[in-house]
């Protein structure tokens, strides 16, 4: 039997029949087509499924549909605007973070949220914010470069 939930997910309002057993990530990418957060382990491990819900980052393999009615949903859809890339995701392009991309939507999402708590963190800060997503391609030297270089020109 499929509930009906209301949430809200890059700033437009959704109202979905969801089944108890559906996660948010299973309606994010099949419901809504919105397919940046990615299905890697499903046990949240890897972050790559990363979303923030109501202000914070959260694995959305490991939260219910049902969980997230009323919350507010931000996909890395929702950061670029028609100004382009939000500047946490130009860090990324600028500094070379990007290779497969898989890791990349989550490890930008927690970044953003990390400098939206704090605009000058420093290298052992952004490890741990990122501490939760799992890249197999960059050693984490880039990633980390990026946010400290957003952080730098945040600033100004």
């Amino acid at each position: 039997m499929k509930k009906i939930i209301n949430l809200t997910v890059n700033d437009c309002p959704y109202e979905l029949a969801v089944k108890d057993n559906q996660t948010l990530l299973d309606i994010l990418r099949r419901d809504l087509g919105l397919t940046g957060a990615k299905r890697g382990c499903e046990q949240g491990d890897c972050g790559s499924c990363t979303v923030i819900m109501d202000g914070r980052p959260v694995n959305s393999c490991l939260v219910l549909a049902l969980e997230a009615d009323g919350a507010c949903i931000q996909t890395i859809e929702g950061l670029e605007t028609e100004e382009g890339l939000h500047p946490v995701q130009q860090a990324f392009v600028d500094q070379g973070a990007v290779q497969c991309g898989f890791c990349s939507p989550g490890m930008i999402l927690s970044a953003k949220h990390l400098l939206e708590h704090n605009q000058n963190p420093d290298q052992q800060e952004i490890r741990e914010a990122i501490a939760g997503n799992l890249c197999r391609c960059t050693g984490y030297h880039k990633i980390v470069e990026a946010v400290q270089s957003c952080a730098h020109t945040s600033k100004s």
